[in-house]
């Protein structure tokens, strides 16, 4: 068996992808907030696409940053860039389909068991997804009983955040609420990781695929900046209650201005 190193620089990846998972989760807290308080069907479907493209591409990048600092020993590992690439479109339509169970459901507590499961079901499968795109020598097996755990948290994760996306309002609860998330998906994934068993099998036949820095780094380069480029646009956008207020004032300046303009008449 080879030996696993889960942090091969330290803390660095373990803090920075947590990072990346609780931005997207905020990201994606808010947009279903603003998609719950959308007034128009299209602007409901542009925040709900938002809230999981967002989501999708929080875990992935949290899942890959993690992955930046996995390291067998005995072995290079590639990873097959056309699987890595469908576990990120995977995990924003799965996710995809949860987040609008939860804008669309009429029910909402069924809505909400319905959203998380198929979110956290989203979560799992890109997360195993990403790792059958690693190509290493040897062969990757997985202990069955920490598969189910981290399965099942990510399905408990998804759906607390579903629900507080339904029942917290005030920014400072849904900061909070990303917070927990970051730390469940990154729970999730560690958990993962420990179900992993490499054996190694020495070879100096190439592997196929890209290194993980000549791929996967600059690919969660660019993915981490589109969410910080989303978030500053979304933390700009004025929320219902501050369109409702900002109608209101325009109604009662529209008033105050009326007398004024008949008053030359008489």
């Amino acid at each position: 068996m080879g030996h696993l190193d889960h942090a091969a620089y330290g803390w660095l990846t373990p803090v920075l992808s947590y990072v990346m998972a609780c931005i997207g989760s905020a990201l994606g807290l808010r947009c279903t907030v603003c998609a719950l308080a959308a007034t128009t069907r299209s602007s409901r479907r542009n925040w709900l696409l938002t809230a999981a493209s967002a989501i999708g591409t929080g875990i992935w990048t949290m899942h890959f940053v993690a992955m930046l600092g996995f390291n067998v020993t005995g072995t290079e590992i590639h990873y097959n860039v056309p699987l890595t690439m469908l576990s990120l479109l995977g995990a924003m339509l799965v996710v995809g389909a949860g987040v609008f169970a939860v804008g669309y459901g009429r029910a909402r507590g069924r809505a909400l068991v319905l959203g998380g499961l198929t979110t956290g079901l989203g979560v799992a499968s890109m997360h195993y997804l990403g790792m059958a795109a690693l190509r290493l020598h040897g062969s990757v097996s997985y202990d069955p009983l920490m598969v189910g755990l981290s399965v099942a948290i990510a399905v408990v994760a998804a759906t607390a955040a579903l629900w507080a996306a339904l029942n917290i309002k005030s920014p400072v609860a849904v900061a909070v609420a990303s917070l927990v998330m970051g730390a469940a998906v990154s729970s999730m994934h560690y958990t993962g990781m420990l179900a992993v068993a490499v054996r190694v099998v020495p070879s100096e036949q190439a592997l196929s695929g890209a290194t993980a820095m000549q791929f996967i780094f600059p690919l969660a380069v660019g993915l981490g900046s589109y969410l910080f480029i989303t978030s500053a646009f979304v933390a700009l956008s004025p929320t219902a209650d501050e369109r409702a207020a900002s109608a209101s004032a325009a109604r009662h300046l529209g008033g105050g201005q009326a007398p004024a303009s008949a008053a030359p008449a008489r």
